[in-house]
């Protein structure tokens, strides 16, 4: 039946192609003329190169035959391969690198966070690991309305209400305690070390902590946590010694899950919660448990797509988006040319529009994953499709289906010498998270209560627009855009994938895997590829600067598409590919100090 469902989208495609070539005056019968930077050499046969500038930078990929580990900050892609090389497995340096990011990478690195985990086995068994935060049991859907029941500005985003209980610690104690190799104490080490002696600065760690500075201090005036002694700003290689977080660390690493949602620290979290009005108590700690879930498998033509279930959004969306566009030619229309553009920016409009409607915590409402990703349903979203012209987001909504009940986060990847893979996507939500630290444990808390949909049909800080199925409630985990993802081919691991970016992330790795997969690039071409994202509401495309060709843009914006240019960037991808001589290639993205590191 699959099959016979694809050669009838095919048919269907293959006649909108020709229509498109006769309309656009295409030489190629059958092709719709490319205005891309790529497109595809029928002769050579392979996606070449038409002109300069599809990339951020010309980063080169790192290589490995032992292990690889590709992270958000160099020394913790340094700290994951000494424990591969110290006889630890993947899932031992994954969890090692956890820890090293809360210490040296303040800004998304984290223990007050949350996130998610995919673990691929040397025998090819899949595993996902939900350790997303959740609302407190004082939580209700109404808490950030005032009494006309309008959002309080920035009442979810900054200080201690906005943050959900953590389940950072508790996700590694379960991944190590399931699959761990080496002692949970080598695995902390790293970290406690690197607390206590300090960490050199980084030149964007050094802007960020600055930038941040005036915020830290208004909602923690009593403290001065990630500030020099003297105040003044913080330069490049200057070194950041964390004693409290060391102490806290120490805790986690001698008591385990207790270390932290009991004890010492425990307490501390809740007396910062009380001193500036938060929410979350020792009973909330206590409770808090990781859940292991069903891993979300899906196909792409001939590869193998395992990605991560709801609570997360990512991997619905995800499968969705390739779903969605697996029947067009997009190698022969060639990387971002005006056709490929168009198809996947309206993929990308349907498919947001699916997430705000139908999608939230399977714990606690009927996520309908199975419908989302049939072939079936997914047809009927092109319904109203045209070449001709854009779809007006104001008529796209969530889809029919029939018995249906109504910036700143970390990525980091690592495949060691039997093969095991892991990617994990972890988060505080914004940038240094609610900006509260937890006083005498040295830990920034997430400010993720803004994830949850606060009133139905007001977007978040990432603009997400959202609905009851993603409404507070107490012990409910908020929706997630991230994407941690393993791909294989023929039976093999071929490539780990993911990347922070708010609501940014799925349409990230989305064409991550589609730069390797459909235009042949190498796995760091496609990390320094630039990008762009859709995402229903607000109805625009933005992209990075040389995203688009001036001849793309001009054809997609005479057909109504509305196109606003970057002046940041899209995407911090951390990705291994396996290559055919079995050496592993690191890639991390050059618009940060991510790094690849391998042995």
């Amino acid at each position: 039946m699959k099959n016979k469902i694809l050669s009838i989208n095919n048919t269907i495609i293959l006649a909108l192609v020709v229509l498109g070539a006769c309309r656009t005056g295409s030489k190629t019968p059958g092709v719709r003329q490319s205005s891309g930077v790529y497109q595809y050499d029928n002769e050579k046969k392979t996606t070449v190169q038409r002109k300069s500038g599809p990339y951020y930078s010309d980063r080169q990929a790192v290589t490995g035959r032992n292990g690889m580990v590709a992270s958000a900050h160099p020394v913790a892609s340094r700290v994951g391969v000494d424990i591969l090389k110290a006889g630890g497995n993947a899932v031992d340096a994954a969890v090692a690198v956890q820890f090293a990011l809360a210490v040296v990478y303040p800004g998304a690195g984290n223990i007050g966070g949350g996130g998610f985990m995919v673990f691929r086995d040397k025998a090819g068994q899949a595993y996902t690991l939900d350790f997303r935060e959740k609302g407190p049991e004082k939580a209700h859907k109404d808490m950030y309305l005032d009494s006309a029941h309008n959002v309080i500005p920035r009442l979810s985003i900054t200080g201690h209400l906005a943050s959900g209980v953590p389940g950072s610690v508790a996700g590694m104690v379960e991944a190590h305690r399931r699959f761990g190799k080496l002692t949970w104490a080598q695995v902390l080490q790293p970290a406690i070390d690197l607390a206590e002696k300090g960490v050199a600065l980084t030149e964007r760690e050094a802007l960020g902590l600055n930038r941040t500075k005036k915020s830290f201090l208004q909602v923690n005036p009593d403290k001065r946590y990630f500030m020099k002694a003297d105040t003044t700003d913080w330069k490049t290689g200057e070194v950041l010694v964390q004693k409290d977080l060391a102490q806290t660390l120490r805790r986690i690493q001698q008591e385990g899950r207790a270390g932290f949602y009991e004890g010492e620290t425990a307490r501390l979290l809740v007396a910062e919660m009380q001193r500036g009005g938060g929410i979350i108590t020792e009973k909330d700690l206590k409770r808090y448990q990781a859940v292991w879930r069903d891993p979300l498998v899906g196909t792409f033509r001939n590869y193998k797509i395992i990605t991560m279930p709801p609570t997360s959004s990512g991997g619905v969306a995800l499968l969705q988006l390739l779903r969605l566009v697996e029947p067009y030619p997009l190698r022969l229309w060639g990387w971002n040319s005006d056709s490929t553009v168009q198809v996947m920016i309206e993929a990308e409009r349907r498919v947001y529009a699916d997430r705000a409607k139908f999608l939230g915590d399977p714990d606690f409402v009927k996520v309908p994953v199975n419908q989302l990703i049939d072939q079936d349903y997914l047809k009927t979203r092109w319904s109203d499709f045209t070449f001709a012209r854009a779809t007006d987001s104001k008529n796209v909504k969530g889809g029919v289906l029939p018995g249906y009940e109504s910036l700143e986060t970390t990525h980091f990847s690592v495949v060691d010498q039997e093969g095991n893979a892991v990617s994990i996507t972890t988060t505080l939500n914004g940038g240094y998270g609610s900006r509260v630290v937890v006083g005498g444990a040295g830990f920034l808390m997430n400010n993720e209560m803004d994830d949850f949909s606060v009133k139905p049909g007001v977007p978040n800080m990432f603009g997400l627009i959202g609905n009851q199925a993603n409404a507070i409630a107490p012990g409910k985990r908020m929706l997630s855009s991230m994407t941690p993802t393993i791909v294989e081919q023929d039976g093999k691991l071929y490539m780990v994938v993911g990347t922070p970016g708010g609501s940014t992330i799925i349409t990230s790795v989305y064409q991550t895997i589609l730069n390797v997969l459909e235009h042949g690039m190498t796995m760091q071409q496609s990390v320094n590829a630039l990008k762009f994202h859709h995402q229903w509401l607000p109805d625009h495309t933005i992209f990075e600067n040389g995203a688009f060709s001036e001849e793309t843009i001009q054809k997609l914006q005479a057909r109504g598409y509305k196109l606003e240019q970057l002046t940041n960037s899209l995407g911090r991808m951390d990705c291994i590919l396996l290559r055919p001589d079995g050496t592993l290639e690191g890639a991390s993205d050059p618009r940060a100090d991510n790094t690849s590191v391998g042995y």
